[in-house]
């Protein structure tokens, strides 16, 4: 038996508890909360910080993790998904090697689990392995031509079944994103998953995707020529991207919208009127600073209700894969987000999002979250300098 104390402990589903004591088994399981003046000093293990649950990655791509470097910043997302698409000359032992770096990256940042896109079954044997636990999606996409939904879905549903299992991880089919996905696609992908299914769909990253679907206008016209793919009967809807997908998804499967830059509140609205239990929104400061140089808007966020949940995205994306450095930069340009709310958004409800709740995302008996330490002050501020500990 283990007793941690700290200057503060956050058990996330109830207050913080100054001076608090987490007391758990030889398996990391949470046996008890208490107050540090009911234990003998000697038998207590004392930080300075706070200790919270493990920390949840809605939302990555390790299977990218050899492109670190290569993407430039602030080109949009457009010209990034030509480097991502085109950049292919790199042998499989790099590839394999910077998938397991990242995947270590992630466990000392004290990240416990992960909802991770795929696209082939590169990354299946580090998970098998790995200390972490893997929501993987398998993402599809058929540029919108049901005449090529079935032989695509096909052929990642190989991938699917390539896929980690079992152990804790778990897996589901996905569309990428509603500019690439055939009513056809998002059929085949409902009727593949279970009902208790969690489906990721990248949502409203650039103001191109609304363009596209509002008026059949932006840059997503040259993107789709200039990859020789025709847009010829694809009909404007006249409403934002994320309608598209909610006439096509299932409601009953947990949803997380990714992205979300462009985002109005209505938008927000109408998705959670679609699904009221089972939308979730993920952010990634960090990679949108990095592809568009914008965040959301967190507030409309705040003020619609919302459950957000923070991932990193990748490695091509992004400087590093920590949960941390994503709170850090809400922090500091959004900083009416307080730490507490933060908090949440980086434990419980990215593990709801992923079905993981029932032992990850919160310090309660019975759970084993995970426990991380931040050497925060008493005035609660991230900066900068703030780092974590993996404790359990």
């Amino acid at each position: 038996m283990q007793k941690l104390t700290a200057d503060h402990i956050f058990p996330i589903t109830s207050a913080p508890i100054k001076n608090g004591v987490v007391i758990l088994d030889d398996h990391g399981k949470i046996l008890a909360l208490d107050r540090r003046e009911n234990h003998d000093p000697t038998s207590l293990e004392l930080h300075r910080g706070v200790i919270v649950p493990g920390f949840i990655n809605a939302h990555c791509h390790l299977e990218l993790s050899h492109m670190k470097g290569v993407a430039r910043t602030g080109t949009g997302l457009l010209p990034f998904l030509h480097t991502v698409v085109n950049f292919r000359d790199v042998s499989q032992e790099q590839i394999d090697e910077a998938i397991e770096k990242g995947d270590r990256e992630m466990y000392d940042a004290g990240i416990v689990a992960v909802g991770d896109i795929s696209n082939k079954a590169d990354t299946a044997a580090v998970k098998n392995k790995s200390k972490i636990r893997y929501y993987t999606f398998v993402e599809m996409f058929d540029f919108l031509k049901d005449d090529w939904a079935q032989k695509t879905f096909d052929g990642y549903y190989e991938v699917f079944k390539q896929q980690a299992n079992g152990n804790g991880n778990r897996k589901s089919c996905v569309p990428h994103a509603p500019y690439t996905v055939s009513s056809k696609l998002f059929q085949l992908i409902n009727e593949a998953n279970q009902s208790s299914a969690t489906v990721s769909i990248h949502n409203q990253e650039t103001i191109h995707e609304d363009e596209f679907f509002l008026k059949k206008t932006g840059d997503f016209i040259e993107f789709y020529k200039e990859f020789k793919i025709p847009v010829d009967e694809f009909q404007p809807s006249g409403k934002p991207s994320i309608y598209y997908a909610l006439e096509r998804m299932d409601p009953q499967h947990r949803t997380l919208f990714v992205h979300n830059t462009m985002t109005l509140p209505g938008e927000i609205r109408a998705a959670q009127e679609w699904s009221t239990a089972n939308c979730y929104w993920a952010t990634c400061p960090n990679a949108n600073l990095y592809i568009e140089n914008r965040l959301p808007n967190y507030r409309h966020f705040l003020d619609m209700g919302a459950k957000v949940c923070i991932g990193t995205d990748s490695l091509t994306s992004n400087w590093q894969l920590s949960v941390l450095e994503e709170m850090k930069t809400i922090a500091r340009f959004q900083s009416y987000v307080d730490f507490e709310t933060l908090l949440r958004w980086a434990t419980l409800n990215g593990a709801e999002a992923l079905g993981f709740d029932d032992d990850l995302g919160s310090i309660e008996v019975g759970k084993t979250p995970g426990l991380n330490l931040l050497d925060l002050e008493e005035d609660l501020k991230l900066k900068p300098s703030t780092t974590v500990k993996r404790l359990i």
